[in-house]
């Protein structure tokens, strides 16, 4: 799953109108500086922005904010050695920002590999990050007051997606594919627009365990969706053809993956007369 972009909470933020509801700014000077880090368009003009808020308003009520979207803008920038440094710092400013959280659970759980010597330690975090913020969204309430009710569900049902597909992939990390499964499985269930990389990511555990017809049909899902970057599609194709590969490998009798070329026959050994004189 890529997250280079804007989170779903981010950008509800800039659209609707009255960002600044709650809390307040305490001038006219702060909030001017609060528009420019709201409305800055790059991820380098909006760290900018927030460092600009940071240090001229030392006592500001959108510290963690700031902080949060400086943690945003560094992932959208693929660093993620700030965007942990960031996210971590939104969370000393507010303990109870779970879209830190979240951010952080997907961020680790993405750059954890199963032989990492400190892997245990960092899937634990993304544990305690998913599942503290999953808590925390039961009874939160609407960060702003202009969200309707529908959008404020559906927003609490992405962020939930995003708990869920974190812990599914520290699952695959720790190679427990039927909690991967279940887990991607919830976070593919729990929205009315699937994320495309979850699904790629349900297909690879589904051909980790060796249910390649499970795989190749969420591959298929994939490339059968409308309004998705080329790239997505062409992941989901070549974790199809992979998945018939080893299809084919654990058995010899299935038939190729359609579109793939076949394998050139070998030629026929020459036949023996006897002894050649």
């Amino acid at each position: 799953m890529n997250r280079m972009m804007l989170s779903g909470a981010l950008a509800l933020t800039l659209a609707v109108p009255g960002i600044f509801a709650q809390p307040k700014p305490k001038s006219q000077a702060e909030l001017d500086a609060l528009k420019v880090m709201y409305a800055a368009q790059t991820p380098d003009a909006r760290i900018a922005a927030c460092e600009n808020v940071l240090e001229k308003f030392k006592d500001t009520d959108f510290k963690a904010t700031a902080l949060y979207f400086e943690a945003l803008s560094y992932e959208q920038k693929g660093d993620y050695a700030n965007t942990v440094v960031f996210g971590e710092r939104t969370l000393e400013a507010d303990p109870k920002h779970y879209e830190a959280m979240l951010m952080l659970a997907t961020d680790i759980a993405q750059h954890t590999k199963e032989f990492d010597l400190d892997r245990e330690q960092k899937l634990a975090q993304v544990e305690k990050y998913a599942t503290t913020a999953l808590e925390l969204l039961k009874d939160a309430p609407k960060p702003n007051t202009q969200l309707t009710d529908d959008q404020w569900a559906a927003a609490k049902k992405d962020f939930a997606t995003q708990a869920h597909a974190a812990m599914g992939m520290g699952a695959m990390a720790r190679k427990k594919y039927d909690v991967a499964e279940s887990e991607f499985k919830i976070a593919i269930g729990g929205t009315d627009r699937p994320d495309p990389g979850i699904i790629v990511r349900l297909g690879r555990v589904y051909s980790d365990e060796g249910k390649y017809d499970d795989a190749i049909a969420q591959y298929d899902k994939v490339m059968a969706m409308q309004d998705i970057s080329p790239a997505f599609r062409q992941i989901a194709q070549a974790e199809r053809v992979r998945a018939f590969q080893k299809k084919n490998a654990a058995n010899p009798a299935a038939p190729a993956a359609p579109g793939t070329p076949a394998a050139p026959a070998k030629p026929d050994a020459p036949k023996s007369n006897g002894p050649q004189q």
